[in-house]
């Protein structure tokens, strides 16, 4: 069995002023999905739209602001609500304590999904359109988290069998067997597997809501798998059917994923969009 490495949170000490690790993570999942952004213009449909609404640079810039919006804001009020409402609802100044840690990725998600409604009415684009371009470039922001997560020494994994050659030791879970590093497997599965199944499918023009689908259902899908070798949060444990609260969030993802492929239009996505 392996031994956590007990990584120091903070990657760089100015005087008064620390930069964590955490905090670059976050960094680094903007950049990805900038860079990443910049190669999803050149995708179809997306290449082909012209006159006054063509995709450009300023969209994606645009769409990166408004999508870190909602994942902050988003996220902190998923966790206070999915997690703690009633901690939450009787102590409501603490949902603005974000510096006493507590996001969630299911409120993210709600959040950016609000800001890309809001892009999409401001910008005339259909926001079926917006929304599977931004798919294919969030996973590896998920994975940049879970790095994160593994640095800090955070949401590690259920007890696993002594014999599993990369069982690890969390000494701060207050015990020393060995668990399920299981944020090494959710940054395998639903960062770089999901990131790679999504780019490929994304690279060909797909029928409108399909590329969304996929991402709803594959990560549903995968983060579902991952929580079974997650320890559940000890103020919640699991809930019914023996299930863990990320993973009765992720059932309805699933659920709708499903029915956004299944409903998707048959016809092509138009190649000009409105002025």
């Amino acid at each position: 069995m392996l031994m956590y490495p007990q990584i120091n949170p903070v990657a760089l000490q100015l005087g008064p002023i620390a930069i964590h690790w955490y905090g670059l993570t976050y960094l680094a999942a903007f950049a990805l999905f900038y860079f990443l952004g910049t190669r999803r213009l050149q995708h179809e449909p997306f290449r082909s739209i012209t006159g006054p609404g063509a995709w450009t640079r300023k969209d994606l810039e645009d769409i990166l602001f408004l999508g870190v919006l909602g994942v902050i804001v988003g996220g902190r009020l998923g966790y206070c609500f999915f997690y703690k409402p009633g901690f939450y609802l009787t102590h409501p100044l603490e949902i603005f304590f974000v510096w006493q840690g507590g996001m969630s990725f299911h409120g993210g998600l709600l959040g950016v999904i609000v800001s890309m409604v809001w892009f999409a009415h401001s910008r005339k684009r259909p926001f079926w359109q917006v929304m599977d371009f931004v798919a294919p470039c969030v996973p590896t922001g998920l994975a940049a988290g879970r790095v994160g997560n593994f640095i800090n020494g955070e949401l590690w994994g259920r007890f696993a069998p002594a014999d599993l050659p990369w069982g690890m030791v969390f000494p701060q879970s207050g015990s020393m067997l060995p668990r399920h590093p299981s944020q090494v497997y959710q940054f395998l599965l639903e960062g770089l597997l999901l990131f790679v199944i999504l780019w490929l499918y994304a690279r060909k023009e797909r029928r409108e809501r399909r590329v969304s689908a996929v991402f709803l259902i594959g990560y549903g899908a995968m983060r579902f798998t991952a929580e079974f070798f997650r320890e559940p949060d000890d103020f919640l444990g699991l809930l019914a059917l023996n299930m863990s609260m990320g993973q009765w969030l992720c059932v309805p993802m699933i659920v709708f994923g499903a029915w956004l492929y299944l409903s998707a239009p048959a016809q092509r996505r138009a190649t000009t969009a409105p002025a």
